[in-house]
């Protein structure tokens, strides 16, 4: 299983001061040394975090892979066309959120998302949808043609363990079952961090993992290196 690193919280503790550091570009870089196989960024509208210099220089350096999450908005869709990312995952977005509470619903935005995503696959951008745990929403992606979906897992990690939270892993199990049944490749992400990461790991149809809130909290202690060869080991295991 890869790790793929978001290094957004890097830039949100530099935007508190509105400085030049911590630098996510560079941050980035050491993740990928560290081990991670790609590298994640949501560029917001109301740009709290990451900020287009960080995008475009994201771009220049990163030698494994760049994945932009976005808002399926005009605005995004020009600047993933000329930036050209390796990846565009499109993310619902509320202003006030403090971070993404749940997966894009495709179902509802379906004759919307189709144009835009067929003008992203035409630009040799390869097209993920943040999903959440819900059957007829990914098969509503893969009708949409998207070749990758990543499964919301917040619902899980937001729980204590106990039968809840089982049933909330069964329905991430049961969910990237069908997504490669279906054909789709199956990522995952979302609240994970050192604790909680195990039980997703285990399963064998998600090919990588998107982590990144906990990785930032454990770099601040033990540095960036450290804290992504933790979590590789961690999926290792």
């Amino acid at each position: 299983m890869r790790l793929a690193v978001n290094v957004d919280h890097f830039a949100t503790i530099r935007q508190a001061r509105k400085g030049d550091e911590p630098d996510p570009v560079f941050a980035a870089l050491l993740a990928e040394l560290a081990g991670a196989e790609g590298i994640v960024v949501h560029l917001r509208g109301d740009r709290r975090h990451i900020q287009e210099r960080d995008l475009r220089l994201l771009r220049q350096v990163v030698k494994t892979k760049l994945n932009l999450e976005m808002a399926a908005s005009e605005e995004m869709k020009k600047i993933a066309l000329e930036v050209k990312p390796d990846v565009v995952s499109l993310v619902p977005e509320k202003r006030e959120e403090l971070t993404t509470e749940g997966g894009l619903n495709v179902i509802a935005g379906r004759k919307d998302l189709a144009p835009f995503i067929r003008e992203l696959l035409r630009a040799k951008i390869k097209v993920s949808i943040f999903v959440d745990p819900d059957l007829e929403q990914i098969r509503t992606c893969r009708a949409l043609g998207v070749p990758l979906i990543e499964i919301n897992t917040g619902k899980y990690t937001e729980l204590k363990p106990g039968p809840a939270r089982e049933r909330a892993l069964e329905a991430v199990r049961k969910s990237a079952r069908l997504g490669r049944k279906l054909g789709l490749e199956v990522h995952a992400g979302h609240g994970l961090d050192y604790r909680n990461v195990g039980p997703i790991v285990a399963i064998p149809e998600i090919s990588e993992l998107s982590i990144g809130f906990s990785i930032v909290a454990r770099a601040a202690v033990v540095g960036v290196t450290q804290a992504v060869r933790e979590m590789i080991a961690l999926l290792e295991e």
